[in-house]
């Protein structure tokens, strides 16, 4: 099979979907890869790296999509990609399409097999491609939370740790997840006071368990939501139901009760956001206000980190591209069910029930 890695177009997208070593799997296993001239240098790989595993690279991304049958990605096609998909064409990457009407549309006209990685689920129903950028996005959510505490950044001017004197700052991570429980971890660390919820009460005692003494599990209900955010100098929205859209938590009445200069991270924005008056932003222009609090909703935060994001990603990945690539998405999806769990759409039809709940 001709894999195909184009370079990622979107905004401040520094990673890649495939480092040397997957490229090294995929041709050892009779498989042809097509790398687009410098894709990783965002990552700090260059053309030779990936010629030296066997790749071969190729000038220009439409060069790529003519050719390969699978395609891998790390972000959703972007506008100037949709033109280059082609019916029957796999294409492996995070989708996200509950928050994307335009690309749900754009990807049923073009017919192609879309296998999210956002989706697929290991034996123990677990998430193996998204967990690792959803621990970098929540450490990242309390490193940008804090910046943007800061009186330059419009935040209230607050040191997230406090000093011997002076309170710590009162953090809210919303969803005791991974990005949750990864923000929690660093937040604390840094000395804040630390509220995580969540609605399964198990993974409330788990994390209890776990974390340190600074860090208190609430249960998730709209009356201790609406308390703690009064109190709130950083909110981080960590709330994901795979493949569908997050739910609101937070209204825009909710932010009138905050505190001016407050910060919401809303790391659940690649899935709609858990905030109603969330919108996506990008790293160039990662913030806005509204009612007085500041909003970071970046929808790419571990691309900014590329090189750790793309080891991270593609040690996750690779199994899952070496079993479509060898097998093919039927024999793959048959022979795997978390495999089969990341199909969101088969040739131009919507097959997962999260992204059919999205549009309907």
């Amino acid at each position: 099979m001709i894999v195909g890695v184009p370079r990622e177009v979107k905004h401040d997208e520094y990673r890649i979907a495939m480092i040397p070593a997957g490229v090294y799997a995929l041709t050892q296993a009779g498989h042809r890869v097509l790398v687009e001239k410098q894709a990783g240098a965002g990552s700090g790989i260059g053309d030779e790296e990936y010629v030296a595993a066997g790749a071969t690279i190729v000038p220009t991304a439409g060069e790529i999509w003519a050719a390969a049958d699978l395609i891998e990605k790390v972000k959703e096609p972007q506008p100037a990609e949709w033109p280059l998909m082609r019916r029957g064409q796999m294409v492996l990457t995070y989708f996200h399409f509950a928050a994307d009407r335009k690309l749900i549309d754009a990807c049923l006209q073009a017919g192609i097999t879309a296998i999210a990685y956002e989706t697929i689920r290991d034996r123990s129903g677990k998430l193996p491609c998204l967990t690792p950028m959803s621990e970098i996005a929540g450490k990242m959510s309390i490193q940008e939370g804090a910046k943007y505490l800061e009186k330059p950044m419009m935040g209230r001017g607050i040191l997230l740790g406090g000093v011997p004197g002076v309170a710590p700052a009162n953090v809210v991570v919303l969803g005791g997840g991974v990005v949750g429980s990864n923000a929690a971890k660093v937040a604390a660390g840094l000395g804040a006071n630390v509220q995580i919820f969540d609605t399964n009460l198990d993974r409330l005692r788990y994390l209890d368990d776990i974390m340190p003494a600074n860090v208190n599990e609430i249960y998730s209900d709209a009356h201790n939501i609406t308390a703690a955010l009064r109190q709130a100098d950083l909110v981080v929205g960590s709330v994901l139901i795979p493949g569908a859209r997050a739910p609101r938590l937070v209204t825009r009445e909710h932010l009138k009760m905050m505190k001016n200069g407050a910060v919401i991270v809303d790391v659940a924005i690649d899935q709609g956001g858990c905030i109603e008056t969330s919108r996506p932003t990008t790293h160039r222009d990662p913030t806005y206000i509204v009612e007085g609090v500041v909003h970071y909703c970046v929808t790419n935060m571990p691309g900014a980190v590329g090189r750790t994001s793309t080891f991270a990603l593609c040690n996750a990945t690779l199994p899952y591209a070496l079993a479509v690539a060898s097998l093919g998405w039927e024999k793959a999806s048959a022979a795997d069910a978390g495999l089969a769990a990341g199909l969101n759409m088969r040739e131009g039809e919507i097959v997962h029930p999260g992204v059919k709940a999205a549009i309907a």
